[in-house]
């Protein structure tokens, strides 16, 4: 059975930090290029970063970039988020989700479940 299962979730203070991990079962991540999405509440879900299978290049939204990153574990089938300097628009249900093939094209095949952050003020 493919599931994709995200913890580390939680309420953290602005200026915190948290980390997110992706577990993946029943497939490998090693082929699969890996993207983290979130959604916050009213409005839709967007693409955040994504590490590519092979070479692990990555990409993040310009909101992000500098504070986020992504990596990733190929003989732990784990992908990871930290995330640093967290603010309250970062608040969202964040989703790890896995698209077969090289590279990232924000279309992925699996989805997770989602693990939800909250950044207090």
């Amino acid at each position: 059975q493919v599931q994709l299962v995200e913890s580390g979730g939680g309420l953290v203070q602005a200026g915190g930090s948290l980390r997110l991990s992706c577990a993946a079962s029943g497939f490998s991540l090693e082929y699969y290029a890996i993207g983290w999405f979130r959604q916050a509440p009213g409005k839709s879900r967007e693409g955040v970063t994504c590490i590519s299978s092979g070479d692990g290049r990555t990409y993040y939204a310009d909101a992000v970039k500098g504070r986020f990153t992504i990596s990733r574990d190929n003989a732990k089938n784990m992908v990871y988020l930290q995330m640093s300097s967290l603010k309250p628009e970062n608040t969202a249900i964040y989703y790890c989700a896995a698209e077969y093939g090289s590279e990232c094209h924000y279309a992925p095949n699996y989805w997770g479940q989602g693990t939800q952050v909250t950044v207090a003020s």
